[in-house]
């Protein structure tokens, strides 16, 4: 099919899972990959196989409601033949080659709310990034859709300094 001269492209369709229990990196690890991949009894099961003796599992939460630490995400991205970087806040943004990047895996602090009320306290969520069409995306499951962050340059905050904790993913 052929576009009228003049006319824009239309935005590429991108993937993105809204966030349920404390399953943020299951969302996470859904939205840079642009499919429905896992599900919290994929991340369940990794939890059992990374520690097969323990009877509380430390790789989720006591409640069983996800809450799932980063070696459930990097075990989840191996098993994709993905290979995922830790990229330390410590390091510069600027030694980072995004074009060779798949995708970003943020673990930011987030608020704490039950309903209208926010709570003095700030717990680690999975964030994802992923330029689709030559675009970045914010992926984060609590957004109500994706959020264009723009080009290259704007994926970089200023002075080069990285905002937080991430994997980067590479094929």
């Amino acid at each position: 099919m052929s576009q009228a001269p003049g006319a824009q492209p239309s935005p590429p369709s991108v993937y993105h899972e809204r966030q349920r229990l404390e399953l943020c990196a299951v969302h996470a690890l859904n939205n840079v990959l642009q499919q429905q991949l896992f599900s919290q009894e994929a991340a369940d099961e990794i939890c059992k196989r990374l520690a097969p003796d323990s009877r509380l599992n430390p790789h989720r939460s006591l409640l069983g409601t996800g809450n799932y630490d980063v070696n459930v995400i990097m075990a989840a991205l191996q098993g994709q033949g993905l290979a995922a970087v830790w990229w330390d806040r410590r390091r510069p943004l600027s030694q980072l080659a995004l074009p060779q990047v798949l995708g970003l895996i943020l673990n930011l602090p987030s608020p704490v709310s039950l309903g209208l009320l926010s709570l003095p306290l700030r717990r680690r969520h999975w964030v994802a990034l992923r330029q689709v069409g030559g675009v970045y995306y914010n992926l984060d499951s609590k957004l109500r859709a994706p959020e264009v962050l723009g080009n290259e340059d704007s994926v970089r905050p200023p002075g080069g300094a990285s905002p937080a904790n991430s994997l980067t993913l590479t094929r």
